[in-house]
C-alpha cells in the first residue's frame, strides 16, 4: 500500500516575487497526515491567514494562480504545488513571508531541490485519490481542456497532453504527452520554464506588474529569438511548462488524479474552470484509495512512484 507523505524536516530558501518584486522568505514544515498542503501568509513574524491549497480559495487566475482568504492573498502558488504533486507530497505547512511565492527560476526544480534536501517521510494513512470514470470538458473560444478516465490498458495514473500554438517562430505549435511518474516528472517537467514575449514584459513592468521578472527567471522572446544566454532547457520547453501548470493548477481538487488531461492553449483561467467543473460533476468520478486500487489490479491504474522512501 502506498501511504501518505510529507517532509523529514522543515526547509527553507530566499527568492524574488515574479509580480511583486519582493523578497520572499519560504519555509516548508512536515504536517501530520490528513493536513493536506497549506500556505501561511506571514508579515513581520504574525501569521495574517492560512489558507488551504484547494480550489475554493482561488481568487484570481489572471497572471499566476492566486490564493486569498480573510482579505489576504498568497500569489503565484502553482509551481510549487507542481512539485508537491509531481513528487506525491500530501501534508505540508508553507509559510511564505511575503505577498506571493517566490518564482525562483521560473521553473518548479528549485522547489524539487528543497523537497529532496528536506527528505521524504512515510506517514501511516493511505493515499486517497479521485479516478475519473467520466469525461469533464470546458472551453473558452479555441481553447479548451478535457480529462477522462485511463484506458484499462494503462499503466499511467495520470496522462497529461498539452497543446499550444504561437505566432512566432521559436514556439510554433507544440504538443507534450507525459505519462506520470515521480522520477519523469522531476527529469521532464520540472525544469521547463515558464515564458513571457519582451513586448508583454515591457508593457507589465510600465504598469507595475512583474516587477521580479528577468532573464534570471523566465524565459523572454523578442521578435525572432530567444533572449535569454543560456539558450531552451529542451526543445518544447514551452509546452512542458504548460504541463508543469497543469499539475499545480489540477492539485487544488485536493487529491491526486487518476485519468488522462488533454489540454489545447489553456493557461490558469481555464484549468480552474476546468478544476471547478470536475468537482460539480460528481458522478464523473470516484475517490478511492491505494489500497482499493491494489485490490483492483486488473483496471491497469498504477499508482505514482515515490522519489524516496521515508523512514
Amino acid at each position: 500500500m502506498f501511504f501518505q507523505r510529507t517532509l523529514k524536516k522543515e526547509i527553507s530558501c530566499v527568492g524574488i516575487g515574479l509580480h511583486s518584486g519582493a523578497k520572499v522568505r519560504l519555509v516548508l514544515k512536515p504536517a501530520p497526515s490528513g493536513h493536506g498542503i497549506k500556505l501561511q501568509r506571514i508579515e513581520n513574524g504574525v501569521v495574517l491567514t492560512t489558507i488551504p491549497a484547494l480550489s475554493e480559495y482561488v481568487v484570481d487566475t489572471s497572471l499566476a494562480t492566486t490564493l486569498g482568504r480573510e482579505e489576504q492573498v498568497i500569489g503565484t502558488v502553482e509551481h510549487l504545488l507542481s512539485a508537491f504533486s509531481g513528487l506525491g507530497i500530501d501534508n505540508v505547512l508553507v509559510e511564505v513571508h511575503g505577498p506571493e511565492v517566490p518564482i525562483m527560476d521560473g521553473s518548479a526544480n528549485p522547489f524539487v531541490y528543497l523537497i529532496k534536501t528536506a527528505g521524504v517521510r512515510r506517514q501511516v494513512e493511505a493515499k486517497s485519490y479521485i479516478r475519473m470514470v467520466g469525461t469533464v470538458t470546458v472551453t473558452d473560444g479555441d481553447k479548451w481542456a478535457r480529462i477522462g478516465p485511463q484506458p484499462p490498458s494503462s499503466d499511467a495514473s495520470l496522462s497529461i497532453i498539452s497543446h499550444i500554438d504561437f505566432d512566432h517562430p521559436v514556439i510554433g505549435s507544440q504538443s507534450y504527452s507525459f505519462s506520470f511518474s515521480d522520477v519523469a516528472y522531476d527529469r521532464q517537467i520540472s525544469r521547463a520554464r515558464t515564458f513571457g514575449f519582451l513586448h508583454e514584459v515591457e508593457w507589465m513592468k510600465s504598469n507595475n506588474l512583474a516587477l521580479g521578472g528577468s532573464l534570471d527567471n523566465a524565459i523572454v522572446l523578442d521578435e525572432f529569438s530567444v533572449m535569454n544566454d543560456d539558450g531552451l532547457r529542451f526543445a518544447d520547453e514551452f509546452a512542458r511548462h504548460k504541463v508543469l501548470d497543469c499539475f499545480g493548477d489540477v492539485s487544488l481538487m485536493g487529491m491526486p488524479l487518476i485519468g488522462v488531461l488533454e489540454a489545447n492553449k489553456t493557461g490558469h483561467a481555464l484549468n480552474h474552470k476546468l478544476v471547478q467543473a470536475v468537482l460539480a460533476k460528481t458522478e464523473a468520478w470516484e475517490r478511492v484509495t491505494t489500497g482499493e486500487l491494489r485490490d483492483h489490479s486488473q483496471t491497469g491504474f498504477a499508482v505514482p512512484r515515490l522519489v524516496m522512501d521515508g523512514s
